[in-house]
């Protein structure tokens, strides 16, 4: 895996790219908005200077393993090398883990490894993480099964002092989730359930994370 050479700091005047990796919900498939949760947490930080970019990889139903094998050429078409060279730009990765491990029969154990390669790599390419866990589903049965895969991804983070943010903790029997999921074609939320997101993401330290905000 290529690394990263030694860069200067990121300053208050560095562009941020942010590099975001994950499923159909972080696209925003079914917002009629098409904003998604990290359109309208992004645009909750941008600012007047506007210095926040985002370049997103978003796959449909994708598992951890499939995460854990794509992630790094992803993210390596994504960096700008000038912007390393001179400090010009501050990289930050988003991932946004679905719930398809559930649905594919991935061990929690497995989850587990792929989402640890995925962050152990990013450190060593000294890029910073931040990870939203997967959401709810209408069916009661997944729900609870994506329950636990979010704890597995939650102490995985834990140990890595990385960011995460328990989306399924967050949303559970929350009304207007289960509103807006039962009445939105697919297993997927609509422009409220989106927006309950980005709200769980920002109070989750996302402008921290990002510098934009304290």
């Amino acid at each position: 895996m290529p690394t990263v050479p030694m860069t200067p700091a990121p300053t208050p005047e560095s562009r941020i790219r942010i590099i975001a990796l994950g499923d159909e919900l972080l696209a925003g498939v079914g917002d009629a908005r098409a904003l998604g949760w990290l359109g309208r947490a992004v645009a909750s930080e941008q600012g007047a200077e506007c210095r926040i970019d985002v370049f997103s990889a978003a796959l449909p139903g994708e598992t951890s393993a499939e995460l854990s094998d794509r992630w790094d050429a992803d993210v390596q078409r994504r960096l700008s090398r000038d912007g390393l060279s001179d400090g010009s730009v501050d990289h930050r990765i988003v991932l946004a883990m679905g719930r398809a491990d559930v649905e594919s029969g991935i061990s929690l154990a497995r989850s587990r490894l792929n989402l640890a390669k995925i962050l152990d790599g990013l450190e060593r390419l000294r890029l910073p993480a931040f990870v939203v866990g997967p959401a709810p589903s209408t069916d009661p049965g997944t729900t609870a099964a994506v329950r636990d895969l979010s704890a597995a991804f939650e102490d995985v983070c834990s140990r890595r002092r990385i960011p995460y943010v328990d989306t399924v903790g967050g949303l559970v029997g929350h009304d207007q989730w289960e509103s807006d999921l039962a009445r939105t074609p697919g297993d997927h939320p609509g422009q409220t359930g989106y927006g309950l997101i980005a709200w769980l993401v920002l109070h989750a330290g996302f402008g921290r994370w990002l510098g934009t905000s304290s």
